[in-house]
């Protein structure tokens, strides 16, 4: 044998020897990852984190949340109080997520896993990044599977299954602290409301209920427990969004003044836009305690803004309906059964 070929056959050999203990080790890395935290370092700096951020197709957050003192906020909704418990859940799911499997490192196939460029418009998954003390870091969660997801760390080409799964909104609305100052219907003394359309009218606390006064001549007011404003309607208002108030149009508006036992006045002031229904909130007492709502409308259940601003008739007992003044028409007439002439002799 040549000593060419003897040094042609040896690199060959060694190439082979390289490659073995490549695979050796990445199936033994893989084996030991099995079971450990996708981010070790998170669960020792829960504490420390002052940002978080989502972001789905599209190259900047679609929701950001950050922290300053104590307070966390939503950056898109002009940094209304966020949701704490939210930003936390997250954050737990997060650093309780363990590796179950290595998945793909090729680019080419992260779409069918869903933990692509998060930036595309139709992307399956959606980046999230926290700063924490020890720096800035991110994650790619991808499609569900099984009791978890698909994951790859930003920056990174491995990808992963996971366990438990990590759920989170990508829209700015859901992270909002939707609860607004309480008005407990036990506490509300009368209500005047000024619809949009339509008389003016009020009920104030009686004995039994509440008594109405405006209603029109001739017409008498309902029951006074009907009259009585529902719990299911005032007690533990929230809000399903925020928005400048400014950016709403009110000119079409109803008005409702609530006045409570404390001798406090609340003004609740509502319009529709499309399908949706806002609202904005003043107290005449109680400044301090309505802070947060100064300038800004909220989206609540149609059904709560319905209840909160019903029209007069509602408020009314029924008319009593018309009498039928159409007469009966007359019972079909049967004609007689065609009869038979006898046939003629020959």
């Amino acid at each position: 044998m040549s000593r060419q070929r003897l040094m042609l056959l040896l690199i060959v050999a060694l190439a082979a020897i390289s490659a073995a203990m490549y695979l050796s080790a990445q199936r033994n890395l893989a084996r030991d990852a099995r079971g450990t935290p996708l981010l070790p370092t998170l669960a020792n700096e829960l504490n420390s984190v002052t940002a978080l951020s989502v972001r789905k197709g599209s190259a900047a957050p679609t929701v950001s949340v950050h922290k300053r003192g104590d307070a966390w906020s939503v950056a898109e909704r002009a940094d209304y109080p966020a949701d704490v418990s939210k930003v936390r859940k997250l954050l737990l799911a997060l650093s309780d997520t363990r590796i179950l499997e290595e998945k793909t490192s090729d680019p080419a196939r992260y779409a069918v896993i869903g933990v692509e460029d998060p930036s595309t418009p139709d992307a399956g998954g959606a980046e999230i990044n926290w700063t924490a003390q020890d720096g800035k870091h991110g994650v790619i969660v991808g499609k569900p599977v099984g009791e978890g997801n698909f994951v790859r760390r930003s920056g990174e080409k491995a990808s992963y299954s996971v366990a438990p799964r990590i759920t989170f909104e990508a829209e700015p609305r859901f992270w909002i602290d939707g609860r607004l100052p309480d008005l407990k219907a036990t506490d509300i003394q009368s209500i005047e409301v000024t619809p949009a359309a339509g008389p003016a009218y009020s009920i104030h606390k009686t004995g039994d209920g509440f008594s109405l006064v405006g209603a029109p001549k001739g017409r008498e007011a309902a029951d006074p427990k009907f009259l009585t404003p529902a719990a299911s309607t005032f007690n533990g208002l929230t809000a399903d969004d925020v928005a400048a108030a400014a950016d709403i149009d009110f000119t079409q508006a109803s008005t409702a003044a609530i006045t409570l036992s404390d001798g406090d006045v609340v003004t609740l002031t509502g319009t529709a836009v499309g399908d949706k229904r806002w609202l904005k909130m003043a107290s005449a007492k109680h400044a301090e305690s309505y802070a947060k709502t100064a300038g800004r409308a909220f989206q609540i259940a149609s059904y709560r803004y319905d209840g909160i601003f019903k029209p007069l008739e509602q408020m009314l007992v029924p008319k009593p309906q018309a009498a039928d003044t159409k007469q009966p028409l007359p019972a079909k007439q049967t004609l007689p059964a065609k009869q038979t002439l006898p046939a003629k002799k020959p």
